[in-house]
């Protein structure tokens, strides 16, 4: 507990304790008779006159004077001992009370404290005025402990800042903060530390724990050549690590900026209290003026217990339950996704988000894993291995995804110097001299070119086919690798209330389908161009869908920015993806986008858990209390009680919502 915490939990102690004194022990009658005894004209001295004057009239006439002189004296002594108490644990209320006065800010919370209050100590009611204030600071105390409760997941956030960097310089290790450190530089990362800034390993190799970016606890394994992202932790071995990017545009960076500012972009809910409060406190005040007036005049309640309900009302009306609730649960939501590796650029994309009922998906990268592996090999006069053999030959010299994933199926040593004259083929393949003799590797219409009796293949997918001369040797069928956890993804989408999914791709027919089909996709449009993919989101829009894209971030800006809600896939150091989504993943992981929309529906189901509560016990307790019913105790749950109750709950945003 912060000392500020201490301090006012003291106080509150401390006034309690007198307040049960008070109570108690009749200080105020042993004072004020003590008083009274020694002023002129007391009680006792009025009695004596009576005995001796000659006037009884007369001495009638001072007893009476003497007794209102005793009420007055007594009722001071009992606002004296009161104010003590209620100076201790009000009296920072009623500083900041003044102080916003003075800057023309009325009609807050403490405004509303004090007026109440200081009615109470107006029509005789010291010691609830007393508990009142008490109950009010005790309720503060108990909404700034929820409050940091809800901002430790922010708080952790922050602690993937690194506090320095050691720089190799000049053949010596000199520590500066990072953001003194330039592009181009050698950083040295000992086990234990964060890496300070975005790079790529020069020397050493490791395992990084990645947790605080991406959400996931498995380390990442990295060798000479591999990138590394800043706000990572080195766990068992020294890295050096060239910089490539400046402190301000690290990784870590871009993190804490999108979490910081989320708050800024407000939801609607959001938007509406604020306004809300903003007209609904004066008309609170004014119409407890109102009921104060009108229960004088038109009722036989009297004077003291007209201002008595027109306090209660005051005191009950205050909305700071929904002022402080509401935004409290958006930034709790917002700080639970981030701890999972989900940044959420402000609280109206996650109430977009709690409204989505179609996911829009590209393939390519998103669904798939964006990098090709063979999947059939159908040889033609020769068996499976001489066919991928010569292929890897004729590709091993490309640096096309296809040319690679054909190598890397035939995992064995290229002997270069079978290798001989080698030609590209724009758009169709590689013509390669093998072992002497000339060898063709492309796709269907170079097999046309050549005149090979070829035959495409049934199965969907990229077809690499080979020839020797004109005579056709077999067809290599290429796929791209389908993420593992697609099919569970898509099935957690429709457990997460998902009505539709759909697929876009540039890819064709065949492979869309087979993709489509593999993962449990409801509907695809294949042989799309970015600006096809548009087209077809804006018809879904025109729908009145509330849709959610996902891509990569860099190829489908468009698309992202158009949607609803843009999602960006594995967009761990990507400066398109941070700049074009709404919500950015910062892994692969296709389970992140259920998981965010169960996120942004648990949100928006306690904001309005919060607001029906609030209003529902508020006016029931000004119902109460309009017919003498409730207290001034009973008005001060209704505001202060709310307030923490509502704040608990909103409290229950931080905690990740299971499948």
């Amino acid at each position: 507990m912060s000392r500020k915490k201490k301090k006012t939990l003291i106080r509150i102690l401390l006034a309690a304790f007198l307040l049960v004194v008070l109570h108690f022990v009749p200080i105020e009658q042993w004072l004020g008779d003590l008083i009274v005894s020694l002023l002129p004209g007391s009680a006792t001295n009025a009695a004596a006159e009576i005995g001796t004057s000659s006037s009884a009239a007369s001495a009638a006439v001072n007893a009476a004077d003497s007794s209102l002189c005793n009420t007055v004296t007594r009722r001071i002594v009992a606002i004296v001992l009161y104010l003590i108490p209620y100076l201790i644990i009000g009296f920072d209320v009623l500083k900041g009370a003044v102080r916003k006065i003075g800057k023309g800010d009325f009609f807050d919370e403490e405004f509303l404290m004090v007026i109440a209050t200081f009615g109470a100590f107006a029509i005789g009611e010291y010691p609830e005025a007393t508990e009142v204030m008490l109950f009010y600071q005790l309720g503060e105390l108990f909404q700034s402990i929820a409050v940091d409760r809800s901002r430790k997941s922010i708080a952790s956030l922050m602690d993937i800042c690194p506090e320095s960097a050691t720089v190799l310089r000049d053949g010596g290790e000199e520590t500066v903060d990072p953001i003194e450190v330039e592009v181009g530089e050698t950083v040295l990362v000992k086990p234990g530390e964060k890496v300070p800034i975005d790079g790529v390993i020069a020397s050493g190799t490791s395992a990084l724990n990645t947790a605080a970016l991406t959400g996931e606890s498995l380390p990442v394994e990295v060798a000479p050549g591999a990138k590394v992202f800043s706000g990572s932790i080195n766990l068992t071995s020294a890295l050096q690590i060239t910089t490539t990017a400046a402190y301000e545009d690290s990784t870590v960076s871009k993190i804490l900026e999108l979490v910081e500012n989320s708050t800024d972009k407000k939801a609607h809910s959001e938007k509406f209290i604020t306004k809300f409060a903003h007209y609904y406190t004066p008309a609170v005040v004014i119409l407890a003026v109102l009921i104060a007036l009108g229960c004088a005049l038109f009722t036989d309640l009297g004077i003291s217990t007209s201002i008595y309900r027109g306090l209660l009302f005051l005191v009950v009306s205050c909305p700071c339950a929904l002022v402080v609730s509401v935004p409290l649960s958006f930034f709790g939501g917002i700080g639970a996704a981030s701890r999972r590796g989900i940044l959420i650029k402000g609280s109206n994309y996650l109430e977009a988000l709690s409204k989505i009922d179609t996911v829009v998906l590209d393939k390519t990268g998103t669904l798939t894993q964006g990098t090709f592996a063979v999947d059939a090999i159908h040889p033609n006069e020769i068996d499976a291995d001489e066919l991928i053999d010569i292929a890897a030959l004729a590709e091993s010299r490309s640096t096309h995804p296809v040319a690679e994933s054909i190598v890397a199926a035939h995992g064995k040593h290229i002997d270069a110097g079978r290798l001989g004259d080698v030609e590209e083929l724009a758009g169709k393949g590689i013509r390669a001299v093998i072992d002497g003799s000339e060898y063709f590797v492309g796709n269907g219409r170079l097999m046309e070119d050549i005149g090979a009796d070829f035959h495409e293949c049934h199965l969907p997918g990229t077809v690499v086919h080979v020839a020797r001369g004109t005579e056709y040797l077999g067809h290599i069928v290429i796929n791209d690798v389908l993420k593992k956890d697609s099919p569970e993804a898509m099935r957690s989408l429709r457990d997460s209330g998902v009505g539709r999914i759909v697929m876009l791709t540039g890819d064709n027919e065949k492979v869309a389908a087979k993709v489509a089909a593999d993962v449990g996709i409801d509907q695809y449009f294949a042989g799309l161009l970015p600006a096809s993919k548009v087209e077809k989101l804006e018809t879904m829009l025109s729908d009145n869908s509330h849709v959610a894209f996902v891509g990569d971030g860099i190829n489908d800006a468009p698309v992202l920015t158009r949607a609803d809600v843009g999602i960006a896939m594995g967009a761990l150091g990507s400066d398109a993806a941070i700049e074009a989504a709404d919500v950015v993943l910062m892994d692969d992981h296709l389970s992140k986008i259920p998981e965010a929309i169960r996120i942004a529906r648990k949100t928006m189901r306690i904001v309005r858990e919060n607001i029906v509560f609030s209003i529902f016990v508020k006016i029931a307790i000004m119902v109460l209390g309009a017919l003498g019913l409730a207290d001034m105790r009973l008005a001060v749950f209704g505001d202060v009680g709310v307030l923490v109750l509502a704040i608990l709950n909103a409290a229950r945003t931080l905690r990740v919502p299971k499948a």
